[in-house]
């Protein structure tokens, strides 16, 4: 079984720009850990979405890669954009998606956007493979108007331990990431945007081996965790001064209950 390692492709390197690399890509959600995985993380970013307007709301996606997340904003409401440096990965997303999503390609940090452009954005394992995070939450701060989802892998999860103690990370795709914990990412975001008001949760706690649809496993697996528990991430940070109002997320209402 392939490892975690495909699902962090969001990259800025033109070395992950072939159409090798998206067959890989999308091959990971077909595994059992992989569609596990993603049910997970894609259960945490409707609940954390669901605080924000959606109707006639645009939402750039920064490092969309072949829009399985892209598609999931567009399926919560949003009207949707999105920006990566691969061109592969882009006309995989317009097989997908056709004229849904507004399409460009480019580089997080060197947004081609107007200052206040999109209401909202999101990076999803993005910041690891940045050479300059820093640069791309600026530019994502400049770019987006009311909030910014940030999620990424946490480097104080059981699972990036493993992978160090096993020495897994010096090959594949995560020897070249750089792994973040929950702290490093809120000083990065106070630096850049000042003092915001943030929300953070997780998932996937404990190691890859728990990462499946098992009895054994699913008290811990259905749950949101605090930021230190989880293997996956995400911050919502809030650009605006009054606090968002929770709305319902209709369409997933039937599947987010029966998880």
């Amino acid at each position: 079984m392939q490892d975690r390692q495909l699902l962090e492709l969001h990259t800025e390197s033109e070395m992950f720009d072939s159409e090798k690399i998206v067959k890989a890509y999308e091959h990971w959600f077909e595994t059992e850990a992989g569609q596990f995985a993603f049910a997970q993380e894609k259960k945490l970013i409707q609940y954390m979405v669901s605080a924000w307007p959606r109707r006639k709301q645009s939402l750039l996606d920064i490092g969309c890669g072949t829009g399985v997340f892209l598609e999931l904003f567009w399926q919560s409401g949003f009207d949707v954009y999105g920006i990566d440096a691969s061109a592969h990965m882009l006309a995989r997303v317009r097989e997908k998606m056709g004229n849904k999503a507004d399409l460009h390609l480019g580089k997080a940090q060197y947004l081609p956007f107007d200052d206040n452009e999109f209401d909202f954005s999101a990076m999803i394992n993005v910041l690891e493979f940045c050479p300059d995070p820093l640069e791309v939450l600026k530019e994502a701060a400049r770019v987006t108007k009311k909030g910014i989802l940030i999620c990424f892998l946490n480097k104080n999860s059981l699972y990036y331990l493993k992978k160090k103690t096993l020495r897994a990370s010096r090959t594949g795709i995560l020897a070249k990431a750089r792994w973040f914990t929950h702290n490093e990412i809120i000083k990065m975001i106070n630096k850049t945007m000042g003092p915001r008001k943030t929300y953070s949760l997780s998932v996937l706690p404990g190691s890859k081996f728990m990462w499946k649809d098992h009895w054994l496993f699913k008290p811990v697996n259905r749950l949101f965790w605090p930021p230190c528990a989880g293997s996956f991430i995400a911050i919502r940070v809030e650009l605006l001064e009054e606090a968002p109002l929770k709305t319902p997320l209709m369409a997933f209402e039937k599947e987010i209950g029966a998880s």
